[in-house]
């Protein structure tokens, strides 16, 4: 974990540097996030259709066939004569664990929690994005099948949404998450996307910001408004999507997105098409923003931290910020499908999540946004057990404000919209045609 070439980054708030190597893990999710949220928000209550084309833009998305609702179930009824199996079948994203070095396929929690509980763990990393995973499972769980997973992991999105309305979810009993109640993050509680954590908790989280080379802009970035300075024509970069561009926008003018209204929206629309018009944008971008960055073409951007850091280990010598007006976060959750066969131990792995000791290993390993800032005193730990470069490390994460950030940092961040399925179409034909 050594600093990239790209120097000492700022910390959201504190303005505390931060080693650049930190961000690497977290805010860059796994492979082909940009691709499906592209996508997500586009399909509420059915499957994901259309395709990515052009500079990164979405194609407009072919309306879904909506899913059938299963019965609602309460969790005492779920949970009543539910026993233990012995068997945990985990789908989850690539590389999205702890792993011993030059061992990718060996998960010291998972071997802890086998040890521990005698719990054999089918570990498969088989979501490669989240709307194909949902078009894969979604059909099964509308007959009430089981999809052969027990626990999955899923973002805070428009799937994750479709999920619990469609009762396809299983209820948690939190009774059996002692550790969670214990030990989780006020920021990670009771979220607005899933009240009173009735069928997810978290399992990391991550932000969105803007990216900029310091030495084209002439100086530091800091707002939002500076992805709308004429003195930056034809070179900045937006998200050709209809998640991160609307919600960043809305963050961006002092709006809530979580709580914005159609006015709202058609108020962003109108300043990014004016930005457009302006002829400020030089593109809208999925992923391959970084190589327009890295040439010059782009001066300013927005950005996931991650892919700044991977283009910094190379030597672009970019920088990444949180801007003044705040930031977009995300969460990942651990839930349960409805249908699952061993739901017991699926719940009895999220409350293992939540330990101190195991926190620390993910939060070491990963280096996203832990949900249990507890962990930090272990990573501190570990730590002083360790020498040289790795106790340089540690020592850093622990002290990252982007892997164990304050309070004052995570005020400064928004979640998404998420919309209700009769919004779904306004919401499209408001932002599409600002990057389509």
């Amino acid at each position: 974990m050594a600093p990239s070439s790209g120097g000492s980054r700022r910390g959201p708030a504190t303005g505390r540097p931060v080693d650049p190597a930190l961000t690497r893990g977290l805010t860059q999710r796994r492979l082909g996030r940009r691709h499906f949220l592209g996508l997500s928000g586009l399909a509420a209550g059915g499957l994901v259709s259309g395709a990515l084309a052009g500079c990164g833009a979405s194609d407009p998305p072919r309306r879904p066939k909506p899913l059938p609702a299963l019965p609602h179930i309460g969790a005492s009824e779920y949970w009543e004569n539910r026993g233990p199996t012995g068997t945990l079948d985990f789908a989850n994203w690539p590389l999205y664990i702890d792993t011993v070095p030059g061992h990718p396929t060996e998960h010291p929690t998972l071997e802890q929690f086998t040890k521990q509980t005698r719990v054999k763990v089918d570990y498969r990393e088989v979501i490669q994005d989240t709307d194909s995973f949902y078009a894969k499972i979604a059909p099964t769980l509308a007959v009430g099948a089981p999809i052969g997973y027990d626990l999955m992991v899923f973002t805070n999105d428009q799937t994750l949404a479709d999920l619990i309305r469609l009762n396809y979810l299983a209820p948690l009993d939190p009774s059996r998450l002692p550790t969670f109640r214990a030990n989780a993050d006020a920021a990670v509680v009771n979220p607005s996307y899933d009240p009173g954590n009735a069928y997810t908790v978290a399992w990391q989280s991550g932000i969105t910001g803007i990216a900029y080379h310091p030495g084209r802009v002439g100086g530091d970035v800091t707002s939002f408004a500076d992805l709308f300075n004429p003195a930056f024509t034809g070179h900045i970069g937006m998200f050709g999507d209809s998640r991160d561009l609307p919600n960043f926008t809305l963050v961006g003018m002092g709006i809530e997105p979580e709580t914005s209204k159609p006015a709202d929206w058609h108020r962003a629309a109108t300043k990014l098409k004016k930005q457009r018009a302006d002829g400020l944008v030089h593109s809208y971008y999925q992923q391959d923003y970084i190589g327009a960055l890295k040439k010059g073409d782009l001066w300013i951007s927005m950005a996931w931290s991650g892919d700044i850091y991977q283009a910094n280990a190379q030597g672009a010598g970019l920088k990444f910020v949180v801007p003044s007006e705040g930031g977009l976060l995300w969460t990942d959750s651990l839930c349960i499908p409805v249908t699952a066969s061993h739901p017991v131990e699926a719940l009895a792995f999220m409350d293992f999540a939540y330990r101190t000791d195991v926190a620390a290993k993910l939060a070491e390993s990963i280096n996203y946004i832990t949900p249990v800032p507890f962990s930090r005193a272990q990573v501190l730990a570990d730590a002083a057990a360790a020498t040289g470069s790795d106790a340089r490390a540690l020592r850093a994460l622990a002290d990252s404000p982007l892997t164990y950030p304050s309070r004052a940092d995570l005020t400064r961040l928004s979640r998404y919209r998420v919309l209700a399925p009769d919004e779904v179409d306004e919401w499209n034909r408001t932002f599409q045609p600002v990057y389509a």
